[in-house]
């Protein structure tokens, strides 16, 4: 008889302790699907390329004993499999390309990648068929009812949050999980549906606070940022109003606020939005720390990071910077704990990430949670990258990251790297550039740069690159050498190109 999502994940909490994100012993089934809402989705370029991110997953491969199978939307490029391959450490890379699979679904719309397999029985049968169930477990991006679906349809476990808990992932079940937790978060409202609460929400934070210039909507589900807007306040003669009339006059402002969601006032209705006051003064960072909960319910705290943020609102992310200053990153770690202790007692499983702010007054800096994501994102794979192609661990008493020589390394990563000249090569053209200069991770010399989302190279101009160094000097210094010269020889080919 088929068992339910409930009793899968059961069989997956049965199995021995897992000493790292994931058994190392264990198959893995990499579902790399992007399963948010067709709208949100359609902001992201690209978006069934962002499956590729998911590729350093191959980086277990390194356990011989380890198979993977790989799902995508549409055919992965053999030399974009194994340009990863080439990274797995101690491990010739035909040996791992003998244990990895792939499938796909040969759709290429704009859907999610689940909800494509879920479409296809035939193509889930074989995929079924060419498992190690007993053995089995799934790792996907983020788990929604789509995954859900697909792992009752499979019959293998899944390492991820059951959608039910969805809601602590969410930005009014963050801040009231920040509130249980005692970890400081900045002043905000309840969740809201219509533009008149929404205005309501941001007098009565104007109200209590008048030197407040700039308040933050935020979508109750909204993702990297595309659903957040900053609304100013400092131009509006909010004192010089009565409290109706400063109602009204929110009312008017936000019927033009900038949010990246063209539809955001019917995903206002639909899934709600809160206010939080903007932190303002003295020097502003947006770190995070990133964890895993294990099926036994032990809580590993990964990672921290400075992200990179950019957009018409300066809420988009773009990248990250490893790990975060060293002021305050063991608060973040022990920030990151707690959450991921009490988000385990709730039933979380798999990866969680917490967004921060930190603000420097006065020679002291202060750190604001203001979010919290139960799925992987845009500083897993760079780090997994890291980890995998090392063999390197962090040290829990610094969050330090050492190589087993003991150095210490650091990096730069973005998912959004774009120029113009890149579109129309391949990814063979990025491979010769990147070679010729120089410019790939090499093992020997811990340093150097891994490249991702090539498949967004020719169409859009973009692509995704980590690099890596001994010093946080050096990463930066390899991060710009490398743009700068893909760029540049990217200009000389095309130029040839047009010549020849």
């Amino acid at each position: 008889m088929a068992l339910s999502f409930q009793e899968l994940q059961q069989t997956l909490r049965r199995r021995s302790p897992m000493g790292g994100d994931a058994d190392e012993a264990s198959d893995l089934l990499v579902v790399p699907s992007l399963s948010f809402e067709p709208r949100e989705l359609a902001l992201v370029s690209g978006a069934h390329h962002y499956e590729e991110r998911q590729l350093f997953e191959l980086m277990r491969l390194r356990n011989p004993a380890t198979r993977m199978t790989y799902l995508s939307s549409t055919q992965l490029p053999e030399l974009v499999v194994e340009a990863v391959l080439e990274l797995v450490p101690g491990m010739p890379a035909s040996h791992a390309r003998r244990r990895l699979t792939l499938f796909d679904t040969s759709d290429a719309s704009s859907r999610s990648l689940t909800a494509k397999l879920l479409e296809r029985p035939v193509l889930l049968r074989r995929i079924r068929e060419s498992l190690r169930p007993e053995r089995c477990v799934i790792s996907c991006f983020m788990v929604t009812a789509l995954e859900l679906e697909l792992s009752e349809r499979l019959q293998i476990p899944l390492l991820g949050t059951d959608p039910a808990l969805a809601h602590w992932g969410s930005k009014e079940g963050g801040r009231r999980l920040f509130a249980r937790c005692g970890v400081p978060h900045p002043p905000g409202s309840e969740r809201v549906h219509d533009l008149d609460a929404l205005a309501e929400a941001c007098a009565a934070l104007w109200e209590a606070d008048p030197a407040l210039e700039r308040v933050v909507v935020k979508l109750n589900e909204g993702f990297s940022g595309e659903g957040n807007a900053c609304l100013d306040l400092a131009p509006l003669p909010l004192a010089a109003r009565s409290a109706a009339g400063r109602r009204r006059l929110l009312r008017q402002a936000l019927e033009d606020l900038p949010m990246p969601a063209a539809e955001w006032r019917e995903l206002l209705v639909e899934q709600g939005a809160l206010v939080e006051a903007w932190l303002q003064g003295g020097e502003v960072r947006s770190p995070s720390v990133q964890g895993t909960i294990h099926p036994d319910g032990t809580v590993e705290v990964l990672s921290s990071h400075e992200q990179v943020l950019g957009g018409p609102g300066g809420q988009t992310y773009l990248g990250c910077r490893f790990p975060a200053d060293g002021a305050y990153r063991l608060e973040l770690h022990q920030h990151g704990r707690v959450l991921g202790e009490a988000l385990a007692a709730e039933g979380a499983l798999g990866r969680y990430a917490v967004d921060f702010v930190a603000r420097r007054q006065g020679g002291l800096w202060e750190l604001q949670a203001i979010e919290i994501n139960l799925r992987q994102g845009g500083t897993t794979h760079p780090y997994l990258a890291l980890r995998s192609s090392t063999n390197g661990r962090l040290d829990p008493r610094t969050g330090l990251f050492h190589a087993p020589t003991g150095q210490a390394l650091f990096y730069e990563a973005t998912d959004n790297f774009c120029d113009p000249s890149l579109k129309g090569l391949l990814p063979i053209d990025l491979i010769d550039i990147a070679c010729g200069a120089g410019l790939n991770y090499d093992p020997a010399e811990l340093r150097g740069s891994v490249f991702h989302l090539l498949g967004c190279l020719s169409e859009f101009g973009k692509l995704g690159l980590t690099s890596m160094g001994r010093s946080p000097e050096e990463a930066a210094q390899l991060h710009a050498r490398t743009t700068e010269r893909l760029v540049r020889a990217a200009q000389e080919l095309q130029a040839g190109t047009l010549v020849g």
